[in-house]
Formats: C-alpha cells, structure tokens, sequence
C-alpha cells in the first residue's frame, strides 16, 4: 500500500522528503561582442560627382556660297579627316565669275599699259618743248642785242619772243600730259587692285563650292540631299551636318558651393593644388565600367558661381585612342578631395545612429560598453573615414553591435577590420601631372583648299 502512496507522489515530493534541493540559477554570462580597433593608414579622399561627356571641338557643317547642292561624299555617321571632301556645290556659275574677274583684271592690265604710254609720250613731247624753248630763248636774246645796235628791225625781235612764247606754252602743255598721264596710271592702279580682289573673291567662292570638314571626328546625318537649293553666306547659311571631335574627350561636372570653399581652403593652405593653375588627375568610369580606367587631368574652372544652381562648374579631358568616350554619355568622375594624411576608418556597420547623432561602441579595459560621438567623413577602400572622435588606439565593437548595451559588461572577441584595398582602384598618393604629359586639344588652322585656281 505505501508503495502505491509513493508513486502517486511527484517525483520533486520524494526529493523533498529526501532532503535534496534544486540548484541555485546563477546571473547569465555576459554576451559575446566582437571588437578591433580603427584601422588608421595614409589615403587621399577622391570626391565623386556625375558628369557629362562632351566633344572639344564641335562644327556645324554650312556653305559659305549659295547654290544648287550637286553632290554628297560622305555616310552618314562616319569617321571623317580633317579636310576631307563632304559636298559641292554647282561650280559653274563661280567658274563664270572668276573668268569676268580674270578679264577685268587684264582690262586693267591693258588700262596701265595705255596710260603708261601716254605718259611716255607726254616725257617725250616735254623734253622736245624743253629744247624748243631753249632755242627760242637763245634766238630771242640774239635778237635783243642786235636790236641795240640797229642790226635787226624790231619786227625780228617781237617774232623772237613771239616763238619764246610758244615754247613756253607747249613746255605748259607738255607738263599737264604727263600730269594728265600719272593720273591715268593711279586710275589704272586702282583698276588692277580692284580687279585682282575681285579674282581673288571669285576664287574665294569657286573654293568654297567644295565643302570639307573643319575638323577630324564623326558626322553626323545629312541634312539636305542633293539637288536642292542651298543658302551660303554668315547668316540664314543652310545647315548640312555636325561634326565632333571624339579625341580628346572633355567631361563637365558641377561642384556646389561648400566643395568649391573647401577646394579653395586646401589651396590656400597649400595641402592641395588648385585645380586652376595646376593640372591634378581626374579619374572617368563610364555607366557600365569597374574601377575606373579613364585617366586625365582638370583642365578649366569657371570664373564664377551660377546664381541659379549655386554650383560651379569645372572640365576634365580625356584621351580617347579607342573612341569608347561618346558625347553625351553620363560618367562618374573622381577628383581629389584632400592631400594624402592619416585617417582613422572603421566599417559603416560599426557605426550607430541616435537622431543627428552618429556614434561607435566602445569596450574598456574592465569590458564595459560606452558609446562615443563621431563625426563620418567618406566611404575609402569600403570603410568609412572618421574625422573626429577617435584616435586610433580605442576598441571599438564591430561585431554583435546588439548586444552592446551603454554601461553593459560584454566578453570581447578580437576581431579583424578588413580594408578592401583599392576597391575602386584609385591611388592613395597623386601629384599634378608634368607638362610633357597634359592633353591638350589641336588647334591647327585649317589645310587649304588645293583647287589648281588661279589665285
């Protein structure tokens, strides 16, 4: 009967009855964090802004002499030289021009060629009129002393002056012709000047019937085809084509007015090049690229802050031997931000947010939690920059950041911050690049027309 008594008893009962207790529960153990300290190593910051690529060189293809367009001799959207034939324009009534011009130009001619003989001829009859009044004078003097000494009638001597007059008038006479004839040649001069630049204009226009590219790039569609009516001239002049330049390449990016200041500070300081006396490297990765491949260097700031955006705006050139750069395409540009210095950096996930307030959890010496105000600068290698609030030497939770109470007495674990080294395969060290080694866009005049015409 006791033995059935015993076993309707629960079993904590018998242990009771026994004299054996439960074990006391103790407090748990303090929770597991992983910890590390900052990694602290030289970098430079690169900022990075959106830009917009855009040709260095870009041309409106017009006519500069109106006509009917006779021929195209280019596809649409091909590579063309510096040069090369595009189109022409009916060359025949230029032709026409030029031959008015060339006759004009020898009816001039032969306008000098007259008024230098009647120049000539005009010298000859001065010195003939020269010698005949010389005579007369002679002859007149004669006559003058014998009339005192009763020799000749006065009638002699008033027909000796009578003649010297004559002399002296075909002298006059002689003297306006040749005036009259120098007048001729300046008229004829003037002629010839006037007919030579009206050859020179026709030339001008029967060369401009060939239209050739301004610059090397790619073209663009055509316009207007063949057979039509195209306007020349400065203004209303018919648009055919574009072309742009694709080597080198030119990107535009907008920085607003803090980066413009601290840009301005860094110089000041001399920590930093100014972009605007020196050429600092600039890197280029387009929207479907790793890294960034693309090197160059700034080559123009504006003058100014746009009242509307409050940015600024600043170029970079790019060599493009493989034309991958295309006008119009979006690009991320890096530019450096800093001189290379120490910087502390710990992983995004290490940081904490309270409100405005960003902060990192640290673990004293006696393993206790307490939180520690920072200030975040950029992301570099994949961690982020600390600008202040640590020096390098504190530990920091990096692991279990849940668990890590304010005040709270954690087990650390050492951990390890990985840096991902050159994630973006930017250089932790720059310099402005050396002359010998800046882009700079040709500017050649442009190859003359080598049309046979007389000039």
């Amino acid at each position: 009967m006791n033995g059935r008594w015993l076993r309707g008893i629960p079993a904590i009962c018998v242990l009771t009855a026994c004299g054996e207790q439960p074990a006391p529960q103790g407090p748990p153990p303090p929770p597991q964090v992983t910890v590390a300290h900052p990694v602290v190593r030289d970098i430079v910051e690169w900022d990075r802004y959106t830009g917009r690529l855009a040709a260095t060189e870009s041309v409106e293809v017009r006519a500069r002499v109106s006509g009917y367009l006779q021929s195209i001799h280019f596809q649409e959207g091909q590579l063309v030289e510096k040069g090369d034939l595009l189109a022409v324009i009916d060359r025949r009534p230029y032709e026409a021009e030029l031959h008015r011009a060339k006759a004009l130009r020898e009816e001039a001619g032969a306008g000098m060629e007259r008024a230098q003989a009647l120049l000539a001829q005009a010298e000859a009859s001065l010195t003939q009129a020269e010698s005949a009044r010389k005579l007369a004078k002679i002859r007149l003097d004669n006559a003058l002393l014998a009339v005192e000494t009763n020799s000749i009638a006065q009638e002699q001597v008033d027909v000796r002056r009578s003649e010297f007059a004559q002399a002296e008038a075909s002298v006059g006479k002689a003297q306006a012709s040749i005036a009259s004839a120098n007048a001729e040649i300046a008229t004829a001069n003037a002629a010839i000047h006037t007919a030579e630049a009206e050859v020179e204009r026709a030339n001008l226009d029967l060369r401009y019937t060939r239209i050739e590219a301004a610059i090397s790039g790619r073209i663009s569609d055509r316009l207007v085809t063949k057979g039509n009516l195209i306007q020349g001239g400065s203004l209303g002049a018919t648009l055919l084509t574009t072309i742009v330049s694709l080597d080198p390449m030119h990107v535009y990016f907008d920085a607003n007015e803090q980066e413009f200041l601290k840009y301005l500070r860094l110089s000041t300081s001399g920590e930093r090049p100014s972009s605007r006396e020196y050429k600092n490297p600039v890197y280029l990765a387009l929207i479907d690229e790793e890294g960034y491949p693309h090197q160059g260097h700034i080559d123009f700031v504006d003058n100014r802050i746009d009242t509307n955006t409050g940015t600024i705006r600043g170029r970079a050139i790019f060599r493009n031997g493989d034309l991958t750069l295309t006008p119009g395409l979006f690009a991320t540009v890096r530019i450096p931000g800093s001189a290379r210095y120490d910087a502390i950096m710990v992983p995004d996930a290490a940081i904490g947010s309270n409100q405005s307030q960003r902060f990192v959890m640290m673990v004293d010496d006696t393993n206790t939690v307490s939180p520690r105000a920072v200030t975040p600068g950029p992301l570099v290698d994949g961690l982020r920059v600390i600008r202040e609030g640590l020096d390098g030497s504190e530990r920091i939770v990096i692991g279990g950041l849940q668990r890590a109470r304010p005040g709270s007495v954690v087990t650390p674990v050492d951990g390890t911050i990985e840096v991902d080294e050159l994630d973006d395969h930017l250089p932790n060290d720059y310099q402005p690049l050396p002359e010998d080694e800046w882009i700079t866009v040709d500017s050649d005049p442009l190859p003359e027309d080598e049309t046979g015409n007389d000039r």
